[in-house]
């Protein structure tokens, strides 16, 4: 198969406490727009947008997760399969900062280790923050993230948060292609095959395999075990 025949398609999913502007954020990424009023997630929303990166057209399908504490048992079963994270809090928001580490606890307990990036929104807002730029950078060092500054409202950073993600993705799965070889099978009604955890529409798949829109990764060569396989893992796992 041919290189040019794979979509690449990754599922991310951006959590905090509620009103850091998670919403805002996918809504300004994939659709451009802004809106002031706030209206609380109710257990999870989703979009997803096509971009290029390092010469690759990749399908970011981003999970909005609700923020507050009794959609837990909810948004937890929507974090499975993720390739990706962003861990959002607002510079206005103290609480939000510091609730951070338990954020990529809950993310880490259902996909292990994998590519996460650490935002300190409502940058425009910075003469009410109340986060000292050092303390961001010690988080961000702690847990082993980058740390991107970004304001939804004015459009400023947004699209570096999900490149710099995607580039992330793009580097892991690389490196997984230059380790082992795989066969990637599919009946998907598309031509060529799809890299990808799930189909959001059912729409992959036939009689004989569910319409789940997950992809089988066959090895066909002998594999090299590594301590750190949470990426391709997640990319075959079933939500």
């Amino acid at each position: 198969m041919r290189e040019e025949e794979l979509e690449i398609s990754l599922k991310v999913v951006i959590v905090g406490n509620g009103a850091v502007g998670k919403s805002s954020m996918i809504q300004r990424f994939c659709k451009g727009t802004y809106t002031r009023d706030y209206k609380k997630t109710i257990g999870v929303d989703f979009l997803e947008r096509e971009i290029e990166v390092e010469g690759e057209d990749v399908r970011l399908m981003l999970w909005d997760t609700a923020g507050q504490e009794e959609f837990d048992a909810i948004t937890a079963a929507y974090y499975r399969g993720a390739h990706a994270c962003v861990l959002a809090f607002s510079a206005t928001d103290r609480d939000s900062f510091e609730a951070i580490p338990s954020w990529k606890i809950k993310v880490e307990n259902e996909c292990g280790e994998i590519p996460t990036v650490l935002v300190q929104n409502k940058m425009d807002l910075i003469e009410q923050c109340v986060i000292d730029p050092d303390e961001a950078e010690r988080l961000s060092r702690a847990l082993g993230c980058k740390l991107l500054r970004t304001s939804v409202k004015e459009d400023v950073g947004v699209m570096g948060v999900f490149r710099h993600l995607a580039s992330r993705c793009l580097y892991e799965m690389r490196r997984y292609e230059e380790e082992d070889d795989f066969r990637i099978y599919s009946s998907g009604p598309r031509s060529g095959s799809v890299i990808s955890a799930f189909s959001p529409n059912g729409t992959i798949g036939n009689h004989r395999n569910p319409s789940n829109g997950t992809i089988v990764l066959r090895a066909t060569g002998k594999i090299r075990h590594h301590k750190k396989k949470n990426f391709m893992k997640n990319a075959c796992r079933l939500l």
